[in-house]
C-alpha cells in the first residue's frame, strides 16, 4: 500500500497523469451540476447557485477546452505517429470516435451553458436533472474509453521524449491568454 499524507497533483512532466487528473476534476464539476439541479427547485438562483453555475461554466469554458485541445492537437497525433499496422487501424477508429464525441460533448455543453448563464446572473431557470444526467453520462462513457483504451496504448507507444514534448505543449497552452 502506497500511502501519502498530502496528495500531489500530477504536473506537466507526467502528461498522461494530467489527462487523468483532468477527468477527476471533470467528475467534480459534473457532481456540482447534479447538486445544482437538485438545489434550484427549493432555493432558486440564490448566491450559492450562482457561484456553482459560474464555477461549472469556468471549468467547461476554459479547462475542458484546453483538455480537448491537448488531446486533439497533441496526444492523438503523437499516438497515431507511433502506431503501426493493426494497432494503428484500431487507434484511428478510436480517435475518430473520440473526436466525433468531442463535437457531441461541445454541442451538449452549449445547451447546458445556455441554461447556466441566467442562473449565474441570479435569474430563475430550470436545470433539468435528466438533462444533467444525460450530459454526465456522455462524459462518463467518453472518459471510460480514454482511460480504458487510449491511455493504456499511450503508455506503451509514447516514448519519454514524446511525453516530455506533450507536457511542454500542454504547459504552453495554459500560459496563452484565452481566445476571445
Amino acid at each position: 500500500m502506497n500511502e501519502i499524507l498530502i496528495p500531489v497533483s500530477p504536473g506537466f512532466e507526467t502528461p498522461l497523469e494530467m489527462v487523468e487528473a483532468c477527468h477527476e476534476r471533470l467528475h467534480g464539476q459534473l457532481d456540482t451540476l447534479a447538486r445544482l439541479a437538485a438545489w434550484l427547485p427549493e432555493h432558486g438562483a440564490d448566491r450559492q447557485a450562482q457561484q456553482a453555475a459560474v464555477a461549472v461554466m469556468r471549468y467547461f469554458d476554459l479547462a475542458a477546452v484546453n483538455h480537448h485541445l491537448d488531446e486533439e492537437e497533441d496526444l492523438f497525433p503523437a499516438l497515431l505517429a507511433r502506431a503501426e499496422g493493426g494497432v494503428r487501424a484500431h487507434l484511428q477508429t478510436l480517435v475518430d470516435w473520440l473526436l466525433a464525441d468531442h463535437q457531441r460533448m461541445f454541442a451538449g455543453w452549449a445547451a447546458m451553458r445556455a441554461v447556466l448563464l441566467p442562473i449565474s446572473r441570479g435569474e430563475e431557470a430550470e436545470l433539468d436533472a435528466a438533462d444533467v444526467q444525460a450530459f454526465a453520462e456522455r462524459y462518463q462513457r467518453h472518459i471510460e474509453r480514454e482511460e480504458g483504451e487510449l491511455l493504456p496504448m499511450a503508455r506503451i507507444l509514447l516514448t519519454e521524449d514524446d511525453q516530455r514534448v506533450l507536457g511542454e505543449r500542454m504547459s504552453a497552452r495554459r500560459r496563452q491568454p484565452p481566445a476571445g
